[in-house]
């Protein structure tokens, strides 16, 4: 039996820091990503769960280059991999040894990051505050909506900064070991460390240096003029999901 071509995910979070991290892994001789990145393999809307392991290494088949370095590790960045549950339990599905690295970001700046991402894109025409008053109503019904135009992809500010009961998911699929979580502002400040621990996660030696480590938020949102209340209200509202993260996982933000 061929063992599944991909063998780790770059699976979360949005507007984590997974570009980067993805760009900085790419330039081991020993890893090969997708040409776009993100895959989309499996939140593909067209996504058939009756498929084999070898089905879905046909998906992934045309993302990859035919020029790879043989033994090289292949990998997917595409971060809406931890936000569902059905996502997570489709790669366990496909490779139960799948590694996965995620990159935590204080998760009331990822939903402001990402809202600013879909009003660039045109998809959201509400204001911050009104947009994030209005998820849950947009959401509603849309939970197992994976289309292309679903709210869930485009409307999910505070629902995918839930990051306890996606960990929760990962570790009812996978065990401990099989999980690296770094976090973003860790990735920010000391590159090279971050890259040096997901690499040893990997199985794979660092790369002699030195290297350029690109700002990991150039273009995000920083710089706009935001009402000084508005951080303090977004993680009142996110108050439930930092506890339980703080609670199961040690893992905090400076808020």
């Amino acid at each position: 039996m061929t063992a599944p071509r991909v063998s780790f995910v770059i699976g979360g979070v949005q507007k984590g820091g997974t570009t980067a991290l993805a760009r900085y892994l790419s330039r081991h001789p020993g890893i090969v990503l997708p040409r776009s990145k993100e895959a989309h393999v499996f939140d593909a809307p067209d996504f058939d769960d009756r498929g084999s392991a070898a089905d879905v290494d046909g998906l992934y088949a045309p993302h990859f280059p035919d020029d790879v370095t043989p033994g090289a590790l292949h990998g997917d960045a595409t971060p809406i991999y931890v936000f569902h549950p059905v996502f997570v339990a489709r790669i366990a599905r496909y490779n139960p040894a799948m590694r996965w690295i995620l990159v935590l970001r204080d998760p009331v700046d990822r939903a402001i990051s990402q809202y600013y991402m879909e009003r660039g894109r045109g998809d959201e025409t509400l204001p911050l505050a009104l947009a994030l008053l209005a998820e849950r109503r947009r959401l509603k019904g849309h939970g197992s909506d994976f289309s292309h135009r679903s709210p869930l992809r485009h409307h999910s500010y505070l629902a995918r900064g839930d990051y306890a009961t996606q960990l929760d998911t990962l570790r009812d699929h996978f065990p401990e070991p099989q999980i690296l979580v770094l976090q973003s502002r860790a990735l920010r400040a000391d590159p090279a460390a971050c890259v040096e621990r997901a690499l040893a996660f990997l199985g794979l030696p660092a790369v002699p240096g030195p290297h350029a480590y690109p700002d990991v938020f150039t273009g995000d949102y920083h710089g706009r003029r935001l009402p000084r209340l508005l951080r303090p209200w977004v993680a009142w509202m996110l108050r439930r999901e930092l506890r339980a993260l703080r609670e199961r996982y040690g893992i905090a933000f400076d808020l």
